[in-house]
């Protein structure tokens, strides 16, 4: 396994980061638990998840995805050999909490509550999941100006400086967030002397690269890593869906929440790049893997799998190395076919 340091901190993680959004909807606690001594067993000590996991969001299994982690917690006391990733629900998840927000209260709210769920007594990093404010994200391009802040980002970092300074959590990030929330999270951090955010959670994958214009840069020069999700575009780079729907794969059961993968530019994009992979004779799923691992802007590819015969494809991505010849032909692809899923 290969490592790199968490931004600024003197966390090693591993380039492979678990990803557990699967559990609790797919994948049962005994295969959750099977998952991750196997990923701890070839070398990943990077486990990420989320408040409001399982995925899809449901009332139901909210929550459960840390409770099954919580529970192998329990039984794996060796806690400083692993590196524990959560994040808190940005605004409109109205079952958690009466309807989310990332004010001050909900922050620590959420803290304690993943805490308890995740049978520990610190987490590693802790992420806000979504920015507060309108803006684009998830998939939406370009931008409608809004004077709709809501809870100033100023107000959410001093809750999770209050969680640093009580022990609770080690360090912070974002997720889904845009060029200007990274820049305003970095500006409060140096001028009113809260806590700097050491990564950024956004998609990254052959089939979207949208991180690359504007976010890399500030990765590059504030060294706040990229934790790359997506990066099979929800099982599309794969392959399994260019002559099939299946009807347990992730794109199958919750399809209508994940459009941006199933339009017909990614089904273009995606047999093409299947053609170079079956040239150089290395799986499309590897390929795709080993490309964002070997970006230098990214600290961690976050990958999921819903069977250990795919955890095991996933993980031994990390000892593929693409030529060049390959990644000029990546390029090619992606110059005419740029970004079909943002």
């Amino acid at each position: 396994m290969k490592y790199r340091k968490l931004g600024n901190t003197n966390l090693d993680v591993s380039l492979i980061c678990l990803g557990t959004m699967s559990f609790g909807e797919q994948n049962t606690e005994k295969e959750a638990h099977e998952q991750l001594t196997f990923a701890l067993d070839h070398g990943v000590n990077f486990i990420d998840t989320a408040e409001m996991y399982a995925i899809p969001p449901k009332e139901a299994t909210q929550g459960l995805t840390e409770k099954f982690i919580g529970s192998w917690i329990k039984k794996n006391l060796n806690r400083d050999k692993y590196i524990i990733a959560t994040k808190v629900a940005g605004p409109g998840m109205e079952y958690i909490r009466g309807g989310t927000t990332l004010s001050r209260k909900h922050v620590t709210q959420a803290i304690n509550t993943s805490l308890k769920r995740l049978n520990t007594d610190y987490i590693d990093l802790y992420q806000v999941h979504w920015p507060e404010r309108k803006s684009n994200y998830f998939g939406k391009l370009g931008y409608t100006q809004s004077e709709d802040i809501g809870v100033a980002i100023e107000e959410t970092l001093s809750g999770l400086d209050d969680a640093i300074k009580a022990g609770k959590i080690r360090h912070i990030g974002v997720s889904n967030e845009t060029p200007w929330g990274v820049h305003e999270y970095l500006k409060l951090a140096e001028y009113k002397s809260l806590p700097k955010i050491q990564t950024i959670q956004n998609p990254y994958s052959l089939l979207n690269r949208i991180y690359e214009i504007g976010l890399a840069e500030i990765s590059y020069r504030e060294n706040v890593g990229l934790l790359a999700y997506s990066p099979l575009g929800f099982g599309v780079l794969t392959g399994k869906y260019l002559s099939e729907m299946p009807s347990k794969s992730r794109l199958g059961l919750f399809g209508e929440w994940f459009t941006r993968y199933s339009n017909e530019k990614c089904h273009e994009a995606t047999s093409k790049y299947q053609t170079i992979a079956q040239k150089y004779n290395i799986s499309l799923c590897q390929m795709a893997l080993a490309f964002v691992n070997s970006r230098p802007f990214v600290t961690s590819n976050i990958i999921g799998a819903t069977t250990i015969e795919q955890l095991k494809e996933n993980i031994e991505s990390i000892d593929v190395n693409l030529c060049e010849e390959i990644i000029d032909e990546i390029n090619n692809i992606h110059d005419g076919i740029p970004n079909p899923a943002p």
